[in-house]
């Protein structure tokens, strides 16, 4: 729990739900006293690594039985629900799936530069050289002129998929993969980042702020 909550926080995951499971293994089962003292040292450690306690729903539940998973669970006589407070409002209710369901969704950067880390290359008969990756930031378009750092390629992207289906545009969080015209396999390689020649492409630098 502490090295998953550590690792969201260092990814960038700015929300989070504690669904404090197996309630009915408690002594006594669905222990109230349990649950407080969870979510007591639950509550403190969050703290440290920078979640604000009071923006993080805390749900008891028994996956096992399905307790407050998806209905309310009558085996918490005493548990009132879950209720956050957070800069885009107040949140409540008492299962793990309200719980989700009140998570907003992130803003997905459009507006910023192209930047597409290349996760792997590929080449396919018929079709040529295919980069694979996810959007990060920006608008990846069929047509589109694309340069890629740091080898300094520049080409026209043919088209674009995901999932086997061609896209009209991909956007953050996409992982996508787009045919580039006249671009052999062994010129990119995994690591490299695609970028729109036209708008802030990304380019080499000697060192940089970390």
């Amino acid at each position: 729990t502490r090295e998953h909550a550590l690792l969201a926080y260092t990814l960038g995951v700015k929300q989070l739900i504690v669904g404090v499971n197996k309630m009915d293994s408690t002594e006594p089962p669905y222990s109230e006293a349990r649950y407080e003292e969870i979510k007591k040292e639950v509550s403190s450690y969050i703290k440290k690594i920078g979640y604000n306690p009071a923006a993080v729903p805390f749900v008891p539940i028994s996956g096992w039985h399905g307790d407050n998973m998806l209905e309310p669970s009558t085996n918490f006589p005493w548990y009132k629900g879950w209720s956050i407070e957070r800069k885009e409002g107040k949140a409540e209710g008492k299962t793990l799936l309200e719980a989700l369901d009140a998570i907003l969704p992130p803003s997905r950067p459009t507006e910023k530069p192209l930047r597409l880390p290349l996760q792997d290359v590929y080449k396919i008969g018929g079709i040529g050289t295919v980069p694979v990756g996810r959007v990060e930031t920006g608008v990846l378009k069929p047509g589109m002129v694309v340069t890629f750092a740091p080898c300094n390629l520049t080409t026209e992207v043919k088209s674009v998929e995901m999932h086997h289906e061609a896209l009209e545009e991909a956007v953050p969080g996409d992982n996508v993969g787009f045919n580039v015209k006249n671009v052999s396999v062994k010129e990119l390689r995994r690591g490299y980042v695609a970028g729109d020649s036209k708008n802030n492409p990304p380019k080499g630098a000697a060192d940089f702020y970390a």
